[in-house]
This record gives structure tokens, sequence and C-alpha cells, in this order.
């Protein structure tokens, strides 16, 4: 006779609460650092995540944030899906261990997909590892193809001298010229990529704390913007490295420009690195990051579901990081 098992069964999707990061924090951590060891990198170990980047990530999905339950009651998956205009990612997203291999992968998946669908989405994508081959082929079964790399990029930069200018930042703008600037900002990203929309993002990296947005103007004309965030993306670290999260410039001198704002602005903050998340799809601008001393130091294969492709800028530079 065999031995009766109890059904495993899961129920969801489920909407995240802030009263579920803990757990996610935990889940988190724990599929990521058993994914490197499955990948060789057994000395690796995934921290957990600042919960305020939980939270900006959960405001930003909005009901795109989901969690799965299993019999007893703990999370057993999850997938935060985003959409920023027409543009849809989904990120972070993790099945629990002794959970993955029973088909739940594919159901957050699938689940995630119809929701950015139904809400409008023409490009579906995600960044995952190019050396985990596994979730390439994964994801391949469920219709993503390759597309180009996220090159994380960095450079160590020096504090600010006195008298070299400061950046024209959003938080410092009057609150009608904030409200302006937003909409400057919303016209140059739809006209770079029609129907992509960053403003969600850069409203709430404003409300939860997590950095700003620098704007770079010509004659009067916006012509580049940035949104940067400086906190910690590790639980209970301090942060010494500005993040590029968002970058929409007009052309080659725009994106110059709009490079070494963002360069003076982490000077002017104490902070002694930039680290740029440029998407490969604009060979141009990773080649001026190279020329202006930037070192590789990660990079995440986007891929984009068969029918619903990324689309990259006609001109200028548009970067949109798939992950938080």
């Amino acid at each position: 006779m065999r031995a009766w098992l109890p059904e495993r069964t899961v129920t969801g999707p489920i909407p995240v609460t802030v009263q579920d990061v803990r757990e996610l924090n935990h889940l988190f951590a724990e599929s990521f650092t058993d994914r490197y060891r499955r990948d060789g990198l057994v000395g690796v170990r995934v921290p957990e995540l600042n919960p305020k980047v939980w939270e900006y990530a959960l405001l930003d999905a909005g009901h795109g944030a989901m969690l799965w339950r299993d019999e007893a009651g703990a999370i057993a998956a999850f997938n935060v899906a985003h959409r920023c205009g027409s543009e849809g990612w989904m990120g972070p997203l993790a099945v629990r261990i002794d959970r993955q291999g029973t088909g739940l992968g594919k159901t957050i998946v699938r689940t995630a997909v119809d929701w950015l669908i139904d809400q409008g989405a023409t490009t579906v994508g995600l960044e995952t590892m190019p050396r985990t081959v596994e979730n390439i082929g994964f994801y391949a079964r469920l219709g993503f193809v390759p597309g180009h790399l996220t090159v994380t990029m960095s450079q160590d930069i020096a504090v600010r001298r006195r008298g070299q200018p400061v950046p024209a930042l959003l938080s410092t703008q009057a609150a009608a010229d904030q409200e302006r600037s937003v909409a400057a900002v919303r016209g140059l990203v739809s006209t770079l990529g029609p129907g992509c929309d960053f403003t969600r993002e850069i409203l709430l990296t404003a409300e939860v704390g997590l950095g700003d947005t620098v704007l770079v103007s010509d004659g009067g004309e916006l012509t580049a913007m940035v949104l940067w965030h400086t906190a910690s993306l590790a639980a209970d670290r301090g942060s010494d490295e500005l993040r590029v999260l968002k970058l929409a410039a007009r052309d080659a001198s725009a994106f110059e420009a709009a490079v070494t704002a963002v360069e003076r602005s982490a000077a002017s903050l104490g902070l002694r690195r930039v680290a740029v998340r440029c998407q490969t799809g604009y060979p141009g601008a990773f080649r001026a990051l190279v020329a202006r001393g930037y070192q590789v130091r990660w990079t995440d294969l986007r891929m984009s579901l068969d029918g619903y492709p990324e689309r990259l800028a006609a001109r200028g530079v548009l970067f949109s990081n798939w992950e938080i």
C-alpha cells in the first residue's frame, strides 16, 4: 500500500498587502539564493530587500502584485507585474523552493501576462540571468523570446567641488512647476516611445522618498530626464550609490548631458558611485558610457512575449529598467 499524502494545492491570485512583505522577502531571498547555487555560485547569498523598495514596487504594481498561498496559508509563490503606459513587465517573481517543478511557475507567469494584456500593454517583458539556461528555456516555452541585454554599468565619482553647478531636480521646484515638468517629461517619453509613460514611477519615487528626477533643458525645452534612486536595495545596508531606473534623451548630446547631471546629483549627495542599467539596444549609449569610464558589473537578458515586443526609440535613447 502507498502511504497517503495530503493534496498539494494553492489558492490565488491574491492581492499583496504590506502585511505580506516580511514573508515575501524571505521567500525572495531563499529562492534566488537557491537559483544562484544551482548555477554554480555556491557562495552567493541574496539578501532580503529594503522594505521601502518593496513598498515602491507594490504601489507601482497595484493590482498587478499577486501571490498564491498553499493549503496551510503560507505564501507559495508571487509575481509583481508593472505597467508603464503600454509597456508591461514582471519582476520580481518567485516560487518557493519546495513548490518548484509543480507547474506553479507557469501559472503565475500566465496570470500576470493575462493581467498586463487586459490592462492594455502592447509590450510584455521580463529580465532573467543570461547564464541561467533553465530559466530562458522555461520562459521560451511560455512564449517569450530573447532580446538584447540590460548591462549594469557603474563608475566611481569624485565628491562635488564648491562652485560646480547643481543639476535641476524635480524635488526643488514649486508645485505648479512640478506639474508642468512632469507633463513635459510625459511628452518627451511618449515622443521617443509612443504609449510609454513614466509618470507613476516619478511620483511614487517622490512619495516614498527613494530618489529624485533630473531634468535637462536646452533653450527652455526639456531634452532629457533621468529617474534615479539612492535607497539601498538590500535591507539593513546603507547606500553609497545612485541607481538610474529610467532615462529619456532626445539625442546623443542630450544623453551626455543627462549622464553628467546624474553624476553631479550623486556627488552633491556625497555618494561615490553611479550605476546605470544600460539597454544594449542603444549601442551608441553603451559606447558613450564606456568612453566615460563606466565598467560592466552585471548583465540581464531581456525577454519579450511573442506578439508583444519591446519597441526601441527610433531616435534618441529610452532606458526603462525591468526590475526594481
